[in-house]
């Protein structure tokens, strides 16, 4: 067993089974993953992957124990790899944070001026994203922090932590007849051309949630990622907008209604990749974003180990 194998096992569950992306990721060829896996396999006297034919569909039990084993060896390795960097490069560097527009555009400045003033010889990079895409940049080591109010905290090799809650916010004309519907329903809002967030981001499922649930289908005549570009429709007349609050300041011609009685909260989480060592700064960005946690209640959290239970059945 070698770290080439385990690294083909996880780039294989990473990339749906499909060995043509493990072999461009790993700079290998498709040849060499499969004899990697046959000899993997042969060794370990287990089948690690459901296969039709050629083709993977998917991992075996032991497999998938395989797996998480795989996970922990790997970044433990990076840990070792990164230790004497991380001692003496404690308070300079790069921190490479992905996150959504609207968490940079929003909520992010006041917290990042406050991380300048605390370490100024750290030089910050923003990647922006779709949740999907933050989550593989954490996972690739891309990024070294991933901020999105979805995904970050259903993945189990992540460690996310709640940053703060957030409502989605009606956005309308100056004069439009919503502005005086009191109390403003599902019912109203579904009878005017909507625009609002692409599918997967900025909580988008709260919101065609609480429309399904009232058995109401609302006429989405167009959806972004950006919440500056839904305002900008909504200003042109195309529709009215369904922003996060955080986005959804009077500006101009448009006026702000509160909808927090309509939709579910929404929660915005902060991901590390679970079990890797980080630089000092690393923790306490964290730490400014959400002041309850302390430093070593968050390091406990990320470098905890997480035991794997097997079940073998004889």
């Amino acid at each position: 067993m070698n770290f080439q194998q385990l690294k083909i096992i996880r780039e294989a569950a990473r990339r749906d089974y499909n060995l043509t992306e493990v072999a461009n990721i790993l700079f290998t060829s498709q040849s060499g993953v499969s004899r990697h896996i046959r000899e993997l396999e042969e060794e370990l006297g287990i089948e690690i992957f459901i296969r039709r034919g050629k083709r993977l569909l998917g991992m075996t039990e032991p497999g998938k124990a395989l797996l998480l084993i795989a996970e922990r060896i790997l970044n433990e390795a990076s840990n070792v790899r990164r230790l004497a960097d991380l001692f003496t490069n404690d308070a300079s560097g790069v921190l490479t944070i992905a996150t959504t527009h609207t968490q940079a555009r929003y909520s992010l400045p006041v917290i990042i001026k406050a991380f300048r003033a605390l370490f100024p010889e750290v030089r910050l990079e923003l990647i922006q994203g779709t949740p999907q895409e933050i989550e593989a940049l954490i996972h690739s080591g891309t990024a070294d922090i991933g901020i999105a109010s979805e995904r970050l905290s259903t993945d189990p090799t992540l460690v996310a932590y709640p940053w703060f809650r957030w409502y989605h916010s009606l956005l309308v004309p100056k004069g439009h007849p919503l502005i005086h519907a009191s109390p403003l329903t599902l019912d109203d809002i579904s009878r005017w051309p909507l625009i609002t967030y692409r599918q997967g981001i900025t909580g988008r499922s709260r919101i065609d949630e609480a429309f399904s649930r009232r058995g109401l289908s609302p006429d989405i005549v167009l959806s972004a990622q950006d919440s500056d570009v839904v305002k900008t429709y909504v200003e042109l007349g195309l529709g009215i907008g369904l922003v996060a609050d955080q986005a959804s300041g009077e500006e101009g011609s448009l006026v702000r209604l509160d909808t927090r009685h309509l939709f579910d909260a929404n929660t915005v989480w902060l991901g590390l990749k679970r079990g890797q060592l980080q630089r000092n700064y690393v923790w306490r960005f964290i730490e400014l974003c959400n002041p309850e946690l302390s430093v070593d209640e968050i390091k406990r959290q990320a470098l905890e180990s997480d035991e794997i239970a097997i079940d073998f059945q004889i």
